[in-house]
């Protein structure tokens, strides 16, 4: 088995960079088309220049975010499971994980128990079947980890991480391929059974 699994894009960041890119660029195009506007109607320079400049940078940052969009993955390791988004790279030790399920984002997160301004997001991903790994104690801060990560990736306040992927089937396969690949296999005892027989006197 290879020391690195496949990758597989966190479709929740994916989902909120498509919903805000989008946005934020056409919003730089309209400070850019308005800059142009004050420009060609004589106003003084600093105006135009801070219309331009404000919409320069957000086309840039519409543009970032349209790069980073699939940039967050898990991805099963020799040892671990690492979780990575732009702004955290964490790596989940197998030992931590106790057990892992699968259930449909609208059974674990119900439109009563989220916020309105995050009913839209789960609304429309919860017919998804997402991979809630049960661990014994998180690998840093709670608090640390709810900083950078989407509240969505929490159910409630146990140790764990709701992880949603496209192809779910296969990454609980291969996590728990890559889970119990460390496991001593029964091969070692079964030659040493046959050693001691072979040594038995024959008939």
């Amino acid at each position: 088995m290879s020391k690195r699994g496949r990758r597989y894009p966190l479709v929740l960041y994916t989902h909120i960079i498509n919903r805000w890119w989008p946005a934020i660029f056409t919003l730089g195009l309209f400070m850019l088309l308005l800059a142009w506007g004050v420009y060609s109607w004589g106003f003084e320079q600093w105006r135009w220049l801070t219309l331009a400049s404000v919409g320069g940078v957000l086309i840039f940052v519409g543009l970032f975010l349209w790069l980073i969009r699939k940039s967050a993955y898990v991805q099963p390791n020799k040892d671990y499971l690492r979780l990575a988004t732009p702004l955290l790279k964490l790596n989940i030790s197998y030992k931590r994980i106790r057990r892992t399920s699968s259930s449909t984002m609208a059974s674990l997160f119900p439109p009563n128990s989220v916020s309105k301004s995050q009913l839209d997001v789960i609304e429309s991903l919860a017919k998804m079947t997402a991979i809630v790994i049960e661990l014994n104690a998180f690998p840093m801060s709670p608090m640390a980890l709810r900083f950078f990560l989407s509240s969505f990736f929490f159910k409630d306040k146990t140790p764990h991480f709701v992880i949603l992927v496209s192809d779910w089937m296969r990454f609980s396969s291969e996590l728990e391929s890559y889970r119990t690949g460390g496991i001593t296999s029964s091969a070692p005892q079964h030659k040493r059974d046959i050693s001691i027989l072979s040594k038995l006197p024959k008939k």
